[in-house]
């Protein structure tokens, strides 16, 4: 736990930024003192990166991104920065992002030159028509929007391109974080790394965003529930924001955001029973993961059906609190 002083004076409107940097078999076990210190200081920054905007009355669209920013820009988490390798050597990026006042959404897939894709992901919902751009027309709209464009060597890691010979070698998918660097031999169904934030602000309004690198050894263009409105993330005001992290097939399947979402707010369910049962849904038909789920009075839930999920949360009292094992 991390103390932070509040400067928000008198207000005393509910805000809570809830974020997640993904969800698997992650034991101590698996990671040595440095590098869960690592992991607890980043998701710390990232807390505190998105809270600074709350707390100054800034809106939960910025919030979210500021501190998936963070996390982006960190090479332990799979996305931006950390991203894994495709099978053709390259790096796929895919973010989406949910404005629950508005229900207005944008989403990037198959991204390559754009630093981070979260902010990609905002300016389609900003400024375009499109809710979803792909590919290389989605790094050139970013470009042309003035995002940092970068060359593929920056989200070069030597760790992520071992990740992918070994993957090769042995013709398999790796799931999202499948190893972390630095650790002892992992299990081979580990998934985490993708990250994701949900924000509720001054206004009362909630947001969501999720960024990912995919999987370790994809082919194709395969894109995952990331960047997929109601899949990997979703915000309703009148119900919840939702970011989740796993089996990214079958997380679409089940429409996984959306589902607990319309349990919420149809069915009156607590927001932790919903999760559950969506995480039930999935872990039904072989997948696995966890979800992140805010409302508009700042209640929040972080549920998984894995060994543990990188998470944590702030609110009014400007505490940082982190998570990682179950």
């Amino acid at each position: 736990m991390i103390a932070r002083t509040n400067t928000a004076g008198v207000d005393t409107s509910p805000i809570r930024l809830v974020i997640h940097g993904g969800a698997g078999t992650i034991t101590r076990s698996k990671l040595t003192a440095e590098l869960e210190q690592a992991y607890t200081q980043v998701l710390a920054q990232s807390l505190t990166a998105g809270h600074s905007v709350l707390e100054a009355g800034g809106s939960s669209i910025d919030a979210v991104i500021a501190a998936i920013v963070v996390m982006e820009d960190s090479p332990l988490f799979n996305a931006g920065k950390g991203a894994v390798f495709s099978n053709a050597g390259g790096i796929e990026l895919d973010a989406s992002i949910m404005d629950g006042s508005t229900l207005m959404a944008g989403s990037v897939a198959a991204v390559t030159t754009i630093r981070n894709p979260i902010r990609a992901a905002h300016a389609v919902m900003t400024n375009s028509e499109h809710v979803m751009l792909m590919g290389q027309g989605a790094d050139a709209f970013a470009a042309e929007k003035g995002l940092e464009i970068v060359d593929s060597s920056y989200f070069y890691t030597q760790f992520r391109w071992n990740q992918l010979q070994k993957a090769i070698a042995e013709e398999r998918l790796l799931q999202d974080h499948d190893m972390v660097p630095d650790t002892p031999q992992p299990d081979a169904d580990e998934k985490r790394g993708t990250v994701g934030a949900v924000a509720l602000d001054r206004h009362g309004n909630l947001a969501a965003g999720t960024s990912t690198g995919g999987l370790t050894n994809k082919r194709f263009g395969r894109v995952g529930d990331s960047s997929i409105i109601g899949a990997g993330t979703y915000a309703d005001n009148r119900s919840v924001a939702v970011s989740a992290t796993g089996t990214g097939e079958i997380f679409i399947r089940t429409v996984a955001a959306f589902n607990t979402a319309a349990q919420v707010r149809l069915q009156h369910i607590p927001l932790t029973e919903a999760a559950d049962n969506t995480l039930a849904e999935i872990a039904a038909i072989g997948g696995d993961g966890g979800l992140i789920v805010l409302d508009a009075k700042g209640n929040y839930a972080m549920r998984f059906n894995t060994r543990g999920m990188f998470r944590g949360t702030i609110g009014n009292d400007g505490i940082v609190r982190v998570g990682i094992f179950s």
